[in-house]
């Protein structure tokens, strides 16, 4: 059941990852700057992952599938949240967390 949303530092997994194996790694890259938590930007699809290959240990990059909230978008890019799984090839990304802080800062113009 997803949850609040995430930032840059949260942990996600792709199953199945690029070798067959799952993979791991972190959201590192958020190019929407409007919505914020604690000063964090709020991760949604096309944010940037950095994956580990889990059979070799090699790190790749992943964008965030667009498959994400569909009740809350940041310039029509769907909101990311805990618990979440994105189809994001070559797998299913599923978000782990730790989540954003539970508030959230609106910067933009009313």
């Amino acid at each position: 059941m997803p949850g609040p949303p995430v930032s840059i530092g949260c942990a996600v997994m792709v199953t199945p990852g690029a070798a067959g194996a799952p993979d791991s790694g972190a959201i590192v890259g958020i190019f929407q700057t409007c919505l914020t938590a604690g000063g964090m930007p709020l991760a949604v699809s096309g944010s940037l992952c950095t994956m580990v290959n889990s059979v070799t240990g090699v790190p790749y990059p992943l964008a965030i599938g667009p498959l994400a909230s569909s009740g809350v978008t940041v310039g029509g890019m769907a909101l990311v949240r805990l618990g979440d799984q994105i189809p994001s090839p070559p797998g299913i990304l599923s978000i782990l967390g730790p989540p954003a802080a539970p508030f959230v800062q609106d910067t933009s113009p009313p």
